[in-house]
């Protein structure tokens, strides 16, 4: 098999992977953390067997879900951060964009961060408890960088801002899960209450020198 052969049928097992998962995420969106195998291969046409031999298995399906996903919230919080504004706006409109994010697509959020009840046998919804703590790690890791990069935050500057990070991403995700529970109050009215508790030393700690600022 020559290289264009071999590069034709990367693509095209990479076009089938992004099929599958788009039928995923339509049963995500339906199901919540009640997705089954057997729902999503229904969806996408395909008999089970086939669904595990592209993902391994529950387990691999859902890491692939978690990234794709992950993915675009970090990118999206990126974009908040490094947009053209003051810092207090940019924070906010950090939060404003995770609070957005889970609001718009609560059955993704809870299939990523909820495992399903009664989920026992091999065709019943993932168990995807045991999977959220890494995605929050991987976001702290993340905003530890972003927060290291632009703030100057004197000796011992590496070790605080992996605090921040975890710390205001372990916030965000308290906070976030109880208010898309309760809806107490309004998303701005929960934006505004968390930019305020961040607010004291984040204010206070200057901008990196030649960096792109926070």
């Amino acid at each position: 098999m020559d290289t264009t052969q071999r590069t034709e049928q990367q693509r095209s097992a990479d076009r089938r992977r992004r099929e599958l998962l788009e039928a995923a995420d339509r049963v995500v969106l339906r199901d919540g953390p009640q997705a089954s195998m057997n729902a999503i291969a229904a969806e996408a046409g395909i008999t089970k067997p086939i669904l595990y031999r592209h993902f391994g298995d529950k387990g691999g399906l859902y890491a692939a879900l978690a990234t794709r996903h992950t993915d675009a919230l970090l990118n999206s919080l990126r974009d908040a951060l490094d947009a053209p504004a003051e810092r207090r706006e940019r924070v906010e409109a950090t939060l404003d964009t995770y609070l957005a994010a889970i609001e718009a697509r609560p059955q993704v959020y809870r299939f990523l961060m909820h495992p399903a009840e009664g989920s026992t046998g091999p065709d019943q919804g993932f168990d995807v408890g045991k999977h959220s703590a890494p995605l929050l790690r991987r976001m702290g890791e993340e905003l530890a960088q972003v927060i290291e990069e632009r703030l100057d935050l004197g000796p011992g500057s590496q070790q605080l801002a992996r605090v921040w990070g975890h710390g205001i991403v372990g916030m965000m995700h308290a906070a976030g899960d109880w208010w898309l529970g309760e809806r107490p109050c309004t998303r701005a009215e929960l934006v505004k209450s968390l930019a305020d508790l961040l607010w004291g030393r984040l204010a206070a700690a200057g901008d990196k020198v030649g960096g792109p600022g926070f």
